[in-house]
């Protein structure tokens, strides 16, 4: 491990190490800051053409509200929708090196949608005995082009200061570049040229040169196969692989190293079209492209957020509104029965720990001793335990584990101990599965693959929802499920 040290970097160290004792706390910090710029923007393009053309309101006969709380009321209606569209064009995602182009084409999709939901809002509020706005021609033009105008304005001197505090330490990322040949040499030379972008290069990763050599002035830290030890000791955010004259086979052995380790990983061109598949996005180092291997979407504490927080809101309505028929199944367990209303079993879930998974008890009391896998007919289960597992209410009381954060809503179904061990051996990628909370429900599930079903299947389903994971897919996977329910159309479920 002596071997293993960052490079010289042209900014003092300290100020580095004190920015890196909670880089979280600085991305949370300045993507809220970029978010209260936004609202303060939006917010000052509708006050300010209302007040602008107040005189020409009225003079076409239109009334401004007569409430003073009547705009207040409008922008918190508006202003939850608004956020939504601006997050769901990525405009909180603060990519490195991102295009000013395109970044001003994503404000002018958001704050027309946005335009779009104030005007139904608007036309809404009457019927909750609220008073609307008079949204006039003139109003909704000036406030659309005010609005755009300013958020990228907002944006390019948000991405200047953020620039300025990269420059001195602050939400910086460390980076590995694996290959030090011609293509890697580029991709630092390049990085070196740029340090508003905040990358702290730590080294090379190299098979030709041993290990302390030094290249361009930054050091050797290992070969590949030590890739994922160094990732650790290093602490390392990003991983920019640029090698040459490998086979697709060996690029593909590089990434599966550091797959499951929290860093993003990027390709650079030279060796792009040895990848083919949907888990590739083209991205860009400001003047080197780059291709990047898509990671978990949920490694984004703001993602993480937004699911805990539907989470929080379906378990806590459902438990709520279910609460009478919660009890009644209960009462029929327990009226067909002797023994427990509720089975726990232990259950591995999010980074291999266990937990206990609560669930109605759908067997008899000594049904573990005649096996554990549950089949189609299955002599165990009871009565009202297999009405109860043909609707899937049995899983209700999984709603408790959602509320403690040790499942989710929506995520790949969690297996026993034993399970989970067994298929870690012999399916590729499974244990990949658990880098996220389980789930109530799933992709794989609303696709019919539940029960007695094949693993492999049912891995490869979790694994497209972790990857290709967003709220929007959380709500479908959800209604999905819904309807489901309500039409008996609950595929394997025995």
């Amino acid at each position: 491990m002596a071997a293993i040290s960052s490079s010289p970097q042209p900014h003092a160290a300290s100020a580095e190490h004190r920015s890196r004792l909670r880089p979280r706390a600085w991305r949370i910090l300045l993507r809220l800051s970029l978010i209260g710029g936004d609202l303060l923007v939006l917010h000052g393009a509708i006050i300010f053409t209302f007040a602008r053309f107040a005189e020409r309101i009225e003079a076409s006969g239109a009334l401004l509200p007569s409430d003073p709380l009547a705009f207040t009321r409008f922008l918190l209606l508006f202003s939850p929708l608004a956020l939504l569209f601006f997050t769901s064009n990525g405009l909180y995602e603060m990519r490195r090196g991102a295009s000013r182009v395109d970044e001003a084409f994503k404000i002018f999709t958001a704050v027309s949608l946005s335009l779009v939901g104030a005007i139904v809002i608007n036309t809404l509020t009457p019927q909750i005995g609220l008073q609307d706005l008079p949204f006039t021609r003139d109003v909704l033009v000036w406030s659309w082009l005010s609005a755009i105008c300013c958020c990228v304005l907002l944006r390019w001197l948000h991405r200047a200061i953020l620039l300025q505090l990269r420059r001195r330490g602050i939400d910086t990322r460390r980076v590995l570049i694996v290959g030090a040949r011609e293509p890697g040499q580029l991709v630092w030379n390049t990085i070196r040229r740029r340090p508003g972008l905040g990358y702290r290069v730590q080294g090379f990763i190299s098979d030709s040169l041993p290990i302390g050599s030094k290249v361009s002035d930054l050091p050797v830290l290992g070969g590949t196969t030590e890739l994922g030890r160094v990732v650790r000791a290093t602490r390392t955010d990003e991983v920019i692989i640029a090698l040459s004259g490998r086979s697709p086979q060996d690029l593909l052995e590089v990434i599966s190293q550091i797959e499951d380790e929290a860093v993003a990983i990027k390709v650079y061109p030279d060796t792009f079209q040895l990848i083919t598949n949907d888990g590739l996005s083209i991205g860009d180092l400001r003047d080197l492209p780059l291709v990047s291997v898509k990671n978990a979407a949920l490694d984004n504490p703001w993602n993480r957020a937004l699911k805990r927080a539907l989470d929080l809101l379906v378990s806590t309505l459902i438990l709520l509104l279910g609460a009478p028929i919660l009890m009644l199944i209960a009462l029929l367990i327990r009226l067909e029965s002797r023994g427990p209303v509720f089975f726990l079993q232990e259950r591995v879930g999010m980074d291999m720990r266990p937990f206990w998974m609560v669930k109605f008890r759908t067997m008899r009391v000594d049904a573990e001793q005649f096996g554990t896998w549950t089949t189609q007919n299955d002599p165990r289960v009871t009565r009202v335990g297999r009405i109860l597992r043909r609707t899937s209410l049995d899983e209700l009381p999984q709603l408790i584990n959602v509320l403690i954060g040790e499942m989710s809503i929506v995520g790949p179904r969690p297996e026993q101990p034993r399970w989970v061990e067994q298929f870690g051996q012999q399916i590729p990628r499974y244990l990949r599965r658990h880098r996220e909370k389980a789930g109530l429900t799933g992709w794989a599930q609303i696709n019919g693959l539940r029960g007695d079903t094949s693993i492999e299947e049912r891995t490869r389903y979790d694994l497209y929802y972790i990857e290709n994971w967003s709220l929007l897919l959380d709500i479908k996977i959800i209604v999905r499920t819904i309807a489901d329910f309500l039409t008996g159309k609950q595929e394997n479920a025995y």
